[in-house]
């Protein structure tokens, strides 16, 4: 064989090598993505049925309920526009309130509840993550439209 086929045949198996390992990341990657949604966006059907994603928003007022085995608590999760019923089980964090800021990671079940696996709660009076700032933001903006006209 040739040296200029041997430099080819390297060549050629380099770039294999680097398209299969671009290939396994962007799996990774994919597999591992979580997508944030506002309770508007979940109510339009725009979060995925059978995937894990992100909900957002503010803890309704009056809404947590918390079960008799001391560690399952249902809650609804609001942007001032729609709302959606969240349960959890495990212990949730301690700035965890009514009122405040929530960001829950889970799945939504066939019966319109989101089942959480993660609860995070602000971690001070002035922070909210900014995706949910933003769907607070645009649903207040919405339904200030809706009363107008």
């Amino acid at each position: 064989m040739k040296p200029r086929h041997k430099r080819m045949l390297l060549i050629g198996g380099g770039v294999a090598a680097l398209a299969l390992s671009a290939t396994l990341v962007l799996s990774a990657f994919q597999k591992n993505m979580v997508f944030f949604f506002s309770p508007s966006q979940v109510v339009s059907k725009e979060a995925p049925q059978n995937r894990t994603f992100r909900i957002g928003g503010l803890v309704e007022a009056g809404s947590v309920k918390r079960e008799a085995d001391g560690l399952t608590t249902r809650f609804v999760v609001t942007d001032t526009a729609n709302r959606i019923p969240v349960t959890y089980k495990g212990a949730l964090p301690d700035l965890f309130k009514e009122g405040k800021g929530v960001v829950s990671q889970g799945k939504l079940g066939a019966d319109g509840v989101f089942v959480a696996s993660e609860v995070l709660a602000k971690h001070d009076e002035n922070y909210m993550p900014p995706e949910a700032a933003h769907a607070l933001e645009q649903a207040q903006k919405a339904q200030k439209t809706v009363v107008q006209k």
